[in-house]
């Protein structure tokens, strides 16, 4: 039972109803009175995202020429133009794994390749665990693993290892791979239900009550409009009303009839086409860090070894097979054109989050975002000079506006030991790091 007062409410305030718990952005009625005219000087929540694009990427279209300030965007990095002044391009990182896909994904967050052949798969705790351990002990949720794929971790899916490395980049320890979620329903229910039931039957039967689980808070909605100001009455419609958008949208895309794709029976509450998905799962991500409900996502938009074809921007041949594309350059263009695709996607979310108040600034500014790929030129299957962007203020601790090259090749899970220290959870080593790497601005650049 929630309890109001004129003075404060819990950060943690919570509205529940008949299956249903929501919780509420953070408010003005959210900080004590006695602190109200010092809340500048309170800590902002640091939070970590990963977005990981699969099958590498046409290089000659990603790294910008210059270093340091003033480089010039390439086409695949224009669609963030908007979001220079936060985004870090890190070049010269070292992959740790062997020459195949499986080793690409498992080591991007752990620093450590799985191992081919074995019967149990093995890798080592990935960053955003760490994170989790910490982090969590202040959230409802740990942490939420996302995907676009469906899961398939039976046989081998890239060269002799096990389809579990291709499909996660999220291990909880060395031999605990965690699961990506590709139904949205399935992560709304985990963040806002209280079944959290991934059964097809129970998600229906709470369907067929044809009701939304706002419907079940509206009352206590009403009593705490009436306790709380103007500017916060704003924020709890805006914000509800971002909630029952995404149910709409999950349930139009339950709705489809089963003959829009009679060779394909897609689950549950996954819209037919890849832009509708990847923006739904985005927006759950918004509202995971807008309510606070977790404070660490990784969401993967196409797993390893992908033969997703992009038809809708004019891309006929499948994602994998053009990834070998022996240095033909028509095809490395297509390539291209699959990247730029997914970074305007990628820039769709930054602007969501930049537009979420979080505290004194926004959520971009509070968070810590990594994209890229475990790989780099994809026909040689490359670990060198892999593709990471860093994006959001991190709370304070990260200076954007950059373009960072490493000499030397260092090891990728160098640059995560630097970045665990930046959101306030330092550790000595990860997978098998040997150092740190500083991204701290040099003079004149």
């Amino acid at each position: 039972m929630m309890t109001i007062t004129k003075m404060s409410l819990p950060r943690r305030t919570v509205l529940r109803g008949l299956g249903a718990a929501v919780a509420l952005p953070l408010l003005d009625a959210m900080v004590p009175a006695a602190s109200a005219l010092s809340r500048t000087a309170a800590a902002p929540t640091r939070r970590f995202g990963v977005v990981y694009v699969p099958n590498g990427i046409a290089m000659e279209y990603w790294t910008p020429a210059e270093v340091g300030r003033g480089f010039d965007l390439t086409p695949i990095l224009h669609p963030l133009e908007a979001f220079k002044d936060q985004l870090t391009v890190v070049s010269g990182l070292r992959g740790y794994w062997t020459p195949a896909h499986a080793g690409a994904s498992t080591t991007f967050l752990t620093g450590a390749a799985g191992v081919a052949g074995e019967t149990a798969p093995v890798a080592d705790i990935s960053m955003d665990q760490l994170l989790a351990r910490e982090y969590g002990r202040h959230t409802e949720l740990a942490s939420l693993q996302l995907a676009i794929d469906s899961r398939a971790n039976a046989g081998q899916c890239s060269g002799n290892h096990s389809c579990v490395y291709t499909n996660t980049i999220c291990w909880r320890s060395q031999t605990t791979p965690l699961p990506m979620e590709n139904n949205p329903r399935v992560v709304f229910e985990r963040m806002f239900g209280d079944s959290g039931s991934t059964d097809p039957a129970v998600r229906r039967a709470r369907m067929a009550r044809d009701r939304s689980i706002l419907d079940s808070v509206t009352g206590k909605v009403a009593d705490l409009k009436n306790e709380i100001g103007p500017a916060d009455s704003l924020k709890v419609d805006e914000y509800l009303e971002g909630v029952r958008d995404i149910e709409r949208r999950i349930e139009r895309a339950e709705q489809r009839d089963s003959f829009d794709v009679p060779e394909l029976a897609q689950p549950e509450g996954i819209p037919a086409t890849f832009a509708e998905h990847v923006e739904l799962m985005f927006d759950l991500q918004v509202l995971a860090h807008q309510t606070d409900l977790t404070r660490v996502t990784s969401f993967m938009l196409g797993r390893e070894v992908s033969s997703r074809t992009y038809t809708e921007i004019g891309i006929a041949d499948a994602h994998h097979p053009l990834s070998h594309h022996e240095y033909n350059p028509e095809k490395i263009a297509s390539m291209s054109k699959i990247n730029a695709y997914h970074a305007s996607m990628f820039a769709d979310y930054l602007a969501k989050l930049r537009a979420t108040p979080d505290g004194d600034g926004s959520l971009l500014d509070n968070m810590l975002l990594l994209y890229g790929c475990g790989m780099s030129d994809s026909n040689a299957h490359s670990p060198l000079n892999l593709p990471v962007l860093l994006l959001g203020g991190c709370a304070g601790q990260l200076e954007g506006g950059r373009h960072i090259r490493y000499e030397g090749d260092p090891l990728m899970p160098n640059l995560l030991v630097t970045l665990m220290d930046k959101l306030g959870v330092p550790v000595e080593r990860l997978g098998k790091s040997d150092g740190r790497l500083s991204v701290e601005r040099l003079t004149g650049v």
